[in-house]
């Protein structure tokens, strides 16, 4: 029998390759911006040549509200694409999310490649990141601030994943503890702490959860792009389990519920969950997200053009996200999120 590090390698490489393809969309459910229209300005003075999209992330600039999702590690090719990524996202300014760090906890033969994704990264923000069900396992801290410091991390990102985790054969589907787990990274490690989750949403109450116990970040990661539920599916080659690919809140619903707890916490809030066009990164920002996160599309961009083309298709969305606050009568980021949206049903 292979070892666990040879089976999680494994999964590491066929998960890579399915969200590679559109066999693991939602089949049935969208992420809900389509049931929301830009209310157009017609008298707009807005000066599109001045609009500045620079913003603050856990006190480093970034030159737009917008990060590269966490993906995967852990395999050579992950390795390579993360490598590319973090270039991308340097020659952007923008933050880098990296896939699970599980596999760089246990021994040091992945040192190497960690700090050359530093190296490439320049400057920027880089989040690492680390399953929930490997957080509660952790009895101590010391590996994992090792590798957060080889990183030169600036932000911890903590994924929450029970659907996968349920559907995933040999998954880890057991989370006693879960909040105290998080509670007690918050308080060891030194650095602001976000909770994801990997795209069946998170509700309004469990934010507030997570926010009552000191966690800086929401990434809602909602319903509507990759189905985690399908892409353990299709591994497993089961169709016991099918009912539950759409499993999940839409991502629109949850920026919208989640954003509403801004009048009592201060923290960041991240929409991703199917941001797969410039105006489904406009609309989460409007429905009140404070910076925007994309995943397959930006690795199947990276698979067919490069992390040039990573880095144009990126500039490309916020030049369509110019138009659309000129169009709306927004000359900032907080006007485009005043009210610059209106219920589809509302106009019929």
């Amino acid at each position: 029998m292979p070892d666990s590090s040879d089976l999680i390698l494994k999964r590491k490489s066929e998960h890579l390759d399915l969200c590679l393809t559109d066999s693991v969309s939602f089949k049935n459910k969208s992420n809900g911006f389509e049931h929301y229209e830009f209310k157009h300005h017609a008298t707009t003075q807005v000066d599109i040549s001045k609009i500045d999209f620079t913003t603050e992330f856990f006190n480093k600039k970034i030159s737009y509200p917008f990060l590269i999702s966490c993906m995967t590690g852990g395999i050579e090719k992950a390795d390579n694409i993360n490598l590319k990524l973090a270039e991308s996202a340097a020659s952007l300014n923008i933050p880098l999310g990296l896939g699970s760090l599980r596999y760089a906890l246990e021994n040091n033969e992945h040192d190497s490649r960690l700090k050359e994704i530093r190296i490439n990264a320049k400057s920027i923000p880089i989040l690492a990141n680390l399953g929930i069900a490997q957080i509660i396992q952790q009895k101590k801290i010391s590996s994992l601030q090792r590798v957060i410091d080889l990183l030169e991390a600036d932000v911890m990102v903590i994924h929450l994943n029970p659907l996968q985790e349920l559907m995933q054969e040999n998954g880890e589907p057991n989370f006693p503890s879960l909040l105290k787990s998080i509670k007690n990274i918050v308080k060891k490690i030194n650095l602001p702490v976000i909770v994801k989750e990997v795209g069946a949403g998170i509700s309004k109450n469990v934010a507030k959860e997570l926010l009552d116990i000191g966690v800086k970040g929401i990434d809602v990661a909602g319903a509507g792009g990759t189905s985690w539920a399908g892409v353990e599916i299709l591994r497993s080659k089961s169709t016991q389990s099918e009912m539950f690919w759409d499993w999940g809140l839409p991502t629109s619903y949850c920026i919208r519920k989640v954003a509403s707890l801004k009048k009592k916490y201060d923290f960041i809030l991240v929409g991703s969950g199917g941001i797969d066009t410039p105006f489904d990164l406009a609309k989460s920002l409007a429905l009140g997200a404070d910076m925007c996160g994309s995943a397959r599309t930006i690795l199947k961009t990276l698979n067919s053009n490069g992390d040039e083309g990573v880095a144009t298709l990126i500039k490309h969305w916020f030049e369509i996200v110019k138009k659309i606050m000129f169009l709306t009568g927004s000359h900032s980021l907080d006007e485009l999120n005043r009210r610059k949206l209106v219920r589809s049903k509302e106009l019929f």
